[in-house]
């Protein structure tokens, strides 16, 4: 299937206008013709068609994950299987609303994750890593690139344990609010993570809330909310839910910009911290820049067109700084050595300043949401050569270029496969992206 062929489906997602900056017909062009753009798309959908799961090295069934590539798993997989894989997630879903990490096969000898059982999923398990909040804004997500993707609306009213598709996202959109909510800020909590990752600082491998967590406010938690809210918005035919969900979002987003926003930085603050810090005193935290959450919150709609580029300017300038070959560092710069107790991550490693292309690619898809054309094109290409290059989606890079974790890594082959499309989309039509207002 050839890049043209698949274009509805991405743009449907991404906002329009008819004013703006036109892309020059120099980088259309070039764009039109880069061959990479071509191979990295279809080995990205020949990757996707084989499975649901994360990658290589994982067995799990993902949320956060198969959100970053269900929309290429629509057009490549199994629709019916696609589907009830997002169905599953509502089998397991709590009777609080909350929505698990992922499910796996289950066996008689499974040890590490506390896992669940029910009779709605038989032969699987479930697990939450419970220092994130970003399960239930990730499926509901999901659910929305699945719908816009096929049509499949009837898949909304469709019953799980009792419950309809569209009520079950409702509760998982209230589960937040009952239970992850901070009214003296009006936004959501989590565990101190870096950025949008899933391991706190203080236990050896912290993806579990225990009663040594920092709670904080981060980014990365507010703007997938956002985007969730806008999308189940967008989905809901009832009147007072709407209405109910806007106002909220419209909360949310007055909320981020006076507590998060750095007006005079202009980034994000890292954490606010609801009690005390995990980290030293003397440790300026602030200083460290958050690629990933950044990019999310721009996609959100956050931010004014001059502030996308100067978060991309700052973003660059970090790349620069840490050697690194793309915008997808996740921190720059890093937490110092010693502040985590899980190994994993040292300086420059995994979350704590790996270069990951399942977040980098995202701000590629913001710059063009924007207009960032070149600024797109440009952080794009790296990006693409280390696939073609290492003959493979690796999870994550490090700043020297070296290949770290999951070879076959599908989330990020689902973010280069949506910016690819975007781009070409971009260079093939005079319809400018429309930047969202900021409240």
């Amino acid at each position: 299937m050839t890049v043209v062929s698949l274009m509805a489906a991405v743009v449907s997602l991404v906002p329009s206008c008819d004013h703006g900056p036109a892309m020059s017909p120099e980088l259309a062009g070039k764009i039109n013709a880069d061959e990479r753009i071509d191979t990295v798309c279809a080995r990205a959908e020949r990757l996707v068609s084989g499975g649901l799961n994360a990658g290589d090295g994982y067995a799990e069934v993902w949320i956060r994950d198969l959100n970053t590539f269900v929309s290429v798993a629509c057009e490549v997989s199994d629709r019916e299987k696609l589907k009830d894989a997002l169905a599953n997630f509502f089998r397991f879903q709590g009777d609080d609303g909350n929505i698990d990490d992922g499910y796996v096969p289950s066996r008689p000898d499974m040890t590490g994750y506390e896992y669940k059982f029910t009779d709605a999923a038989p032969g699987l398990a479930a697990h939450k890593n419970t220092v994130e909040t970003d399960q239930e804004t990730s499926l509901v997500q999901a659910v929305y690139k699945y719908v816009k993707s096929t049509g499949d609306t009837a898949f909304l009213s469709e019953t799980i344990c009792g419950r309809t598709v569209m009520d079950r996202m409702g509760d998982a959109l209230r589960f937040l609010l009952e239970k992850r909510w901070v009214p003296e800020y009006g936004l959501l909590w989590g565990a101190t993570t870096v950025d949008w990752g899933d391991v706190q600082p203080e236990h050896p491998w912290g993806v579990e809330l225990d009663e040594n967590s920092h709670l904080c406010i981060d980014i990365y938690d507010q703007a997938m909310f956002l985007i969730a809210i806008d999308n189940y918005v967008e989905m809901s035919e009832d009147a007072s839910e709407k209405d109910f969900w806007t106002a909220k979002s419209d909360e949310i987003r007055a909320s981020v910009r006076k507590w998060l926003w750095d007006e005079e930085k202009c980034k994000y603050r890292p954490h606010i911290y609801l009690k005390d810090s995990p980290f030293p005193s003397g440790f300026d935290e602030d200083a460290i820049h958050y690629h990933g959450g950044s990019a999310v919150a721009v996609l959100a709609g956050l931010n004014t067109p001059e502030e996308v580029l100067a978060i991309y300017e700052q973003q660059e300038k970090n790349r620069l700084a840490a050697n690194a070959e793309s915008i997808g560092l996740t921190v720059y710069p890093p937490y110092p050595e010693g502040t985590f107790q899980n190994k994993g991550l040292v300086p420059y490693s995994y979350q704590n300043g790996g270069d990951w292309t399942w977040f980098g690619a995202r701000m590629v898809s913001a710059l063009i949401k924007y207009g960032y054309y070149e600024e797109a094109y440009n952080s794009l290409v790296p990006m693409l050569q280390r696939v073609i290059d290492h003959n493979g989606f690796y999870e994550w890079w490090t700043p020297a270029g070296e290949p770290k974790g999951s070879g076959m890594f599908r989330g990020e082959a689902g973010v280069l496969w949506t910016a690819c499309h975007e781009l070409r989309s971009a260079a093939g039509s005079s319809e400018q992206a429309c930047p969202q207002t900021v409240s």
